[in-house]
């Protein structure tokens, strides 16, 4: 038997073996330290989907005699992980006899196939290879939302939008690539970048923002890279930049798409050779500062327009995480109010008990365009004007209580249950009608034991 030795890889892995004996999960357990990996068994494909609902795996391992004996698809099975699990490696063992299968599992997604019987050696050369050529990034979207998180670091929500960005945070965490964050002003860009930077191996170095929109064009190069003494008007001493101070750590380059020509060149300089000059140094400076850039901007549009490099866009969008508008969020803003009712009560020294359910129905139904910093900024003034112990409509601002002359637009996506489409528009037409059971009944076109009757299913109280 081979001798022992830890996997060629930085980070342990978890292998996922398919097998009807356990032959092969106890082959690699003596191949692989337990450092170095983690060996999992299943003796069909029949509960692999229900397991990488629940956890994610590095390499997926399946013998074609495990693979004939389930009950499921293996063809479709294998599909499924290789679209929805990109990062896993799927390795297909078969005899001779079964070398047609094998060519089908590839073509299903199967990374590589390898004949039985199989050596120590080749087995782990195998699984050493198709991890060193794994993707650098895709989240497992067959994961499922353990008790429906609800806090994620500082981000709040268990929608499936966020449930979908807290797998694209840990998936981000899990490497060092450069992530651009798209997404409205104010869907919370910067709390995903810092989310990014605590849940990684950096974690306990510097996380350093650099808002690029607010600063002086002039000064943004000075700000980043740094000067010597005397190398401009005013540069009275040396000045180290946000690159030297976020070394080891994470900067985050929020409104990326306001630098200039010349200081998108510097960044694109420090990105592929991984060292910069200060203003007016001779001296090359190393930097191991992980990148994360975010605009709310197309940037795409602008490289069309020649006001962004499109070597620099491709650099910095390696992984693309894109932040969901509060309006698509469905049933996130109840829990944001009490999280912000929380806050500015203890900021204020309020003790406001909750929110009225007719202000709740205003809150609901309204479009949102500054997304959760608008949501906080109406829940802060609403704390601060009530002298009661619940927030009313009268708290809030005018563009509230003033009627609108439609109902509010759902953004539901194609193939969402039916169940839940269902539940979302009786939740909504309840906020519209301001809790009222009749009128929403008559809203959606039913009788009121037919909506007593869907609130129960649903357990909509």
């Amino acid at each position: 038997m081979a001798r022992r030795r830890d996997i060629t890889v930085q980070h342990h892995i978890k292998i996922m073996a398919v097998d009807k004996g356990a032959d092969l999960p106890n082959r690699l357990k003596s191949l692989f330290s337990k450092s170095a990996a983690e060996i999992f068994r299943e003796s069909s494909l029949d509960r692999v989907l229900e397991r990488f609902e629940h956890e994610s795996f590095d390499v997926l391992i399946v013998t074609a005699s495990a693979f004939k004996a389930g009950q499921v698809d293996g063809i479709e099975l294998l599909e499924v992980i290789a679209h929805n699990s990109p990062m896993t490696q799927v390795l297909f063992l078969a005899e001779t006899r079964d070398i047609r299968t094998a060519m089908s599992a590839l073509k299903a997604g199967t990374y590589q196939y390898a004949k039985l019987p199989i050596g120590d050696e080749e087995l782990r050369l195998l699984i050493e290879t198709s991890v060193a050529k794994r993707p650098a990034y895709g989240a497992n979207l067959l994961l499922k939302a353990k008790g429906g998180k609800i806090k994620f670091e500082q981000l709040i929500g268990r929608s499936a939008p966020m449930q979908n960005i807290y797998q694209q945070i840990r998936q981000a965490a899990a490497t060092d690539i450069p992530v651009l964050l798209l997404g409205e002003t104010g869907t919370g860009k910067d709390l995903t970048a810092q989310a990014i930077h605590e849940q990684s191996s950096r974690g306990k170095e510097s996380f350093v923002v650099v808002n690029l929109g607010a600063l002086p064009t002039e000064l943004v190069a000075s700000e980043l890279f740094g000067h010597e003494k005397g190398s401009f008007t005013g540069a009275s001493e040396q000045h180290a930049g946000k690159f030297e101070q976020a070394d080891k750590g994470t900067i985050f380059l929020d409104e990326i798409e306001s630098i200039d020509e010349k200081v998108q060149v510097g960044l694109l300089r420090l990105i592929e050779q991984k060292t910069f000059h200060r203003i007016g140094g001779r001296r090359a400076i190393s930097s191991n500062a992980r990148i994360i850039a975010a605009t709310n901007q197309n940037l795409l549009e602008s490289v069309r327009k020649g006001t962004f490099r499109e070597d620099l866009y491709y650099r910095l969008d390696v992984l693309r995480i894109v932040m969901p508008p509060l309006r698509e969020r469905q049933g996130d803003i109840s829990l944001l109010i009490g999280e912000f009712l929380k806050r500015f009560n203890r900021i204020y020294q309020k003790n406001i008990l909750g929110i009225a359910p007719e202000c709740i129905g205003l809150l609901e139904t309204y479009n949102w365009a500054g997304n959760v910093r608008e949501l906080k900024n109406v829940i802060q003034r609403a704390v601060l004007v009530c002298n009661g112990d619940v927030l009313l409509p009268e708290h809030l601002p005018s563009r509230f209580r003033a009627e609108r002359p439609s109902c509010p637009v759902v953004n539901l996506r194609v193939g969402t249950a039916l169940r839940e489409v269902e539940r979302e528009m009786i939740v909504r037409a309840l906020a519209v009608c301001k809790n009222n059971r009749t009128k929403t009944a008559e809203l959606l076109g039913i009788s009121r034991r037919a909506l007593y009757s869907k609130l129960a299913r649903h357990g909509i109280e």
